[in-house]
């Protein structure tokens, strides 16, 4: 993460990161190039529909508009490829996986179905983030997963009513499973027929599309709600699995006691990914059973 003291600075690195110039800045925003020139340079701070706009145009979580925003700066980490912000270098690494076990309970009433046009437009551009064309972008066969699965299918809001995150899963039979597994299809050529009704399935396999948050916090609450459904499902023979280049997911995979299939060092190079895809499997029975 790159620590931010200023809106100027986190425009300007907006602007290279999306290779856009001033102007077509200007015209996403709807002022003249003059303005994009004094927000950059710090000569005045946006108004706040100009504000509400950035978080829509930039896709940048609104909480660290807010910090920057200001006469009063409050200075923040923010990373663009994972957009995860953090108020210091020590807080911006992931929670740990047993401390957020013992607060599973923990809720918050800013998680809640997917259920808007906003939550699939905002899926989207996450996905589009990853630079993984695999990754499905299917909002029919969100849909579907959605009403199959409802409890693993949630976006998670800020305190300011703001999309911070979101967790998808596709609930799959082995059978289709092993076609992603062995890599006879893609996850991008799954359709809504290929989805279950896990709760009429031996051993259904939960295939995570993605979790993402924000923040530390935000991921805290949308993790913890996975794991809970996880512990408190009497379905116990499942199979998770994920497809992911982030990281910090990897590193989380591990705390979780799943394990690694395959990773796909081709793709890393080919399409400049963050790490080399890695699908995992696993359950986590040991994990949420161990004392």
């Amino acid at each position: 993460m790159k620590k931010y003291q200023t809106l100027g600075d986190l425009l300007i690195d907006f602007r290279s990161f999306n290779n856009l110039s001033q102007s077509e800045l200007a015209s996403q925003f709807d002022v003249d190039i003059r303005s994009i020139i004094r927000w950059e340079k710090n000569e005045s701070l946006l108004s706040s529909d100009k504000e509400k706009a950035m978080t829509n145009i930039t896709f940048t979580p609104y909480q660290v508009i807010r910090n920057l925003n200001t006469s009063n700066q409050i200075p923040t980490f923010y990373d663009f490829d994972l957009r995860k912000y953090s108020l210091s270098a020590i807080s911006s690494d992931l929670p740990d996986a047993d401390w957020i076990k013992s607060r599973i309970d923990y809720q918050t009433k800013r998680i809640r179905p997917i259920s808007i046009q906003d939550d699939f437009k905002n899926i989207n551009r996450f996905t589009e983030l990853q630079k993984y064309p695999i990754k499905s972008r299917n909002i029919d066969l969100i849909t579907e997963a959605r009403k199959l699965l409802p409890e693993l299918n949630i976006v998670i809001l800020d305190q300011s009513g703001y999309y911070s995150g979101h967790c998808i899963y596709f609930p799959l039979s082995m059978e289709t499973y092993l076609k992603i597994k062995n890599r006879d299809i893609n996850e991008n050529q799954l359709e809504s027929r290929d989805l279950i009704n896990y709760k009429n399935h031996d051993n259904p396999v939960f295939y995570c599309h993605s979790i993402t948050a924000d923040c530390n916090e935000n991921f805290f609450y949308i993790i913890g709600a996975v794991l809970k459904f996880y512990k408190d499902t009497p379905i116990k023979n499942y199979l998770y699995a994920l497809l992911t280049s982030r990281y910090d997911f990897h590193l989380m995979s591990d705390r979780l006691g799943v394990k690694t299939v395959w990773e796909d060092l081709e793709a890393e190079k080919k399409y400049n990914l963050l790490d080399a895809p890695r699908l995992v499997e696993g359950n986590f029975n040991v994990f949420l059973n161990r004392q």
